[in-house]
């Protein structure tokens, strides 16, 4: 029974965690990309003012069932993937490591390739519905990218389990715990590739060619206001967070430590960002080819290297 309590305080937990991380960084990018374009730009807690008030509005837009779905995809495809990824080290240093541990199991992160996509198709519905045709054109832009970074992802994680014979994340945690040395390192072939993908993945510049605000109004979430927009907010702040929190159990040991978490997610999330302030937005088919040469060429690289 009190095993059963700490998982679902922990599962609480690990939400209001990941949502707060969430929307800071993504408040933090606001203003880091206002100082580079030499704007005073919004506070980091911008984000949570935008939330607050989108969720206190009411909306009257109804386009159907799949256009409530939608959102709801989303937010469930978040929180599922987020409760099958490790946070913190299980039985790290503290107790409450055993909180942030969340329902690991092996075989974990083939469950996790296939849901995480599972938000985007729903909410490919819901935006289908609303007949605005923007959404439709982000839709299928999105859909299209989603394609070209997936394929150097799994290639790049395929690639570490043929190396260490296992699909748990928590096994290839242990496994730079006990030989000292991040995956990373182990297979930079695969690092590099899955960088790529974790570029396309945020979707900012030059790969924000879903919302694309000058060119398709936002593009999915054209027709989405109120509490719609605050659960797809809320959905993606979540999101980033799980991206962020996998990469780092998988190619940078994981995290003993809240701080040690925040270090490392940070870190990794400023190199898309950075990279997506000085850079133009591709078309799609720039985006696909992109992803379809170098990133490619890496994730087939990496497995060719953890055959050999």
């Amino acid at each position: 029974m009190e095993h059963i309590l700490i998982k679902i305080l922990g599962a609480i937990a690990t939400f209001i965690l990941a949502f707060i991380v969430g929307m800071t960084y993504g408040g933090v990018v606001r203003k880091i990309t206002a100082r580079v374009h030499n704007r005073l730009g919004p506070p980091f807690y911008q984000n949570f003012i935008d939330a607050l008030k989108l969720f206190s509005k009411k909306t009257a837009i109804h386009h159907g069932v799949m256009h409530f779905l939608g959102p709801a995809f989303l937010m469930v495809s978040s929180v599922v993937s987020l409760m099958f990824v490790p946070v913190l080290i299980p039985g790290g240093d503290s107790w409450y490591n055993s909180w942030f541990s969340n329902m690991i199991y092996d075989g974990d992160l083939i469950f996790l390739i296939y849901i995480m996509v599972f938000g985007s198709l729903g909410m490919a519905l819901g935006a289908g519905q609303t007949g605005n045709p923007n959404s439709s054109i982000g839709i299928t832009r999105g859909l299209s990218q989603m394609v070209g970074y997936e394929i150097p992802w799994v290639l790049a994680l395929v690639s570490l389990m043929l190396m260490y014979k296992t699909t748990s994340i928590v096994d290839f945690i242990n496994v730079q715990q006990e030989t000292g040395t991040w995956l990373m390192f182990a297979n930079p072939f695969a690092f590099i590739a899955g960088l790529f993908a974790l570029m396309g993945m945020f979707h900012y510049s030059p790969f924000d060619i879903i919302g694309a605000p000058a060119e398709l109004a936002s593009g999915p979430v054209s027709e989405n206001g109120g509490k719609f927009l605050f659960t797809m907010m809320s959905s993606g702040s979540v999101f980033s967070f799980v991206k962020l929190t996998l990469f780092v159990d998988i190619f940078m040991g994981g995290a003993s430590n809240l701080v040690v978490l925040v270090i490392k997610t940070f870190t990794l999330y400023m190199i898309p960002v950075l990279y997506g302030i000085v850079s133009h937005r591709y078309r799609t088919e720039q985006a696909v080819t992109f992803f379809w040469k170098w990133p490619l060429f890496f994730g087939l690289l990496a497995v060719l290297y953890a055959v050999l």
